[in-house]
């Protein structure tokens, strides 16, 4: 019997789907309420009490509650106690991204679009790599050196002569061969640095900006400014953040001289200023902090056409 009150609801309901379809809502709730009635009627007729069966005219009310309405609290058997999952955004559709603002006393200051074509392009780890090599390459500082043999201190004199002792012949003591001599096709003094298009160049920033978007990663401040130089300032706002270990805080024009004096001593935070702003310093820091001047000033960067 219950099975075949299930069927009802069921076809009943999908009726009133396919007439909602057609029909506006007004037309759709009246149908719907006969329908409850005439459902009501048929279980009571079976000899099911209607409480013990379903409470229809709780459960299956068409009231349509509004903000404005009287109609008092949305009923809390209709609520469902379990966490709604949000599906997560897809990354890589150069859409514009609202984050809020805040600054180091954690006090609402609004919000801010980050530009989609800066913040919201597609994850790309080929490029970063590239990008990191390149970074690391150009700052090695190839000052290795070895001498060759005309730079080797020494005599020029034939150690000994040519034959007759039974030994092989040499011509010099500062050969690679011996102790203190020569190296031969040594390192000497270059330029590790290779050529990066400045397209891709400006691509791994993207890149690398929009991953850290995209985790939740990048925080936007007012502004960078803090109450004195103490250390204590920042320390008190690190210790408040969860699953943060390293920050990069990046200004958008020179380091105010309170935030440098107040970070210096800590080996977890390190600031820049937009201009340095790279996307080997972003990596090694799981958290960054960008001002409103920093995030424009890199928006119009990002945006500025290539000079060939």
């Amino acid at each position: 019997m219950a099975l075949s009150i299930a069927r009802q609801i069921a076809c009943y309901f999908g009726s009133l789907s396919a007439l909602s379809l057609r029909s506006s809502p007004t037309v759709a709730a009246r149908s719907f309420q006969t329908s409850v009635k005439k459902l009501s009627g048929r279980i009571t007729g079976d000899n099911l009490p209607l409480a013990e069966s379903f409470s229809l005219s709780k459960r299956f009310s068409t009231t349509i509650l509004t903000p404005d309405s009287n109609g008092g609290a949305f009923p809390s058997d209709l609520l469902s106690s379990r966490t709604v999952l949000t599906p997560e955004r897809t990354i890589g559709l150069y859409e514009d991204l609202v984050v809020p603002v805040t600054n180091f006393h954690n006090e609402d200051r609004g919000f801010m679009v980050l530009a989609g074509d800066v913040f919201d392009v597609p994850i790309r780890k080929d490029i970063i790599h590239r990008v990191v090599r390149w970074q690391l390459a150009k700052r090695q500082q190839g000052t290795h050196s070895t001498k060759t043999i005309s730079e080797v201190s020494g005599t020029g004199r034939k150690p000994w002569r040519q034959k007759g002792t039974g030994r092989a012949r040499h011509g010099t003591l500062r050969g690679p061969q011996f102790r203190g001599g020569a190296t031969m096709h040594g390192p000497k003094p270059r330029s590790h640095a290779f050529k990066l298009n400045k397209k891709v160049r400006r691509l791994g920033l993207k890149i690398t900006l929009s991953a850290r978007a995209a985790e939740g990663k990048l925080l936007v401040f007012e502004d960078l400014e803090v109450p004195t130089h103490k250390t204590k300032n920042i320390v008190n706002y690190v210790n408040q953040m969860e699953n943060a270990k390293k920050f990069l805080l990046v200004d958008g024009g020179p380091i105010n001289e309170k935030l440098k004096l107040a970070t210096q001593n800590l080996h977890y935070v390190n600031v820049l200023p937009s201009i340095g702003l790279n996307v080997y310093s972003i990596l090694q820091h799981d958290t960054l902090v960008m001002s409103r001047d920093a995030v424009n000033r890199i928006v119009e960067r990002m945006h500025t056409p290539i000079n060939r």
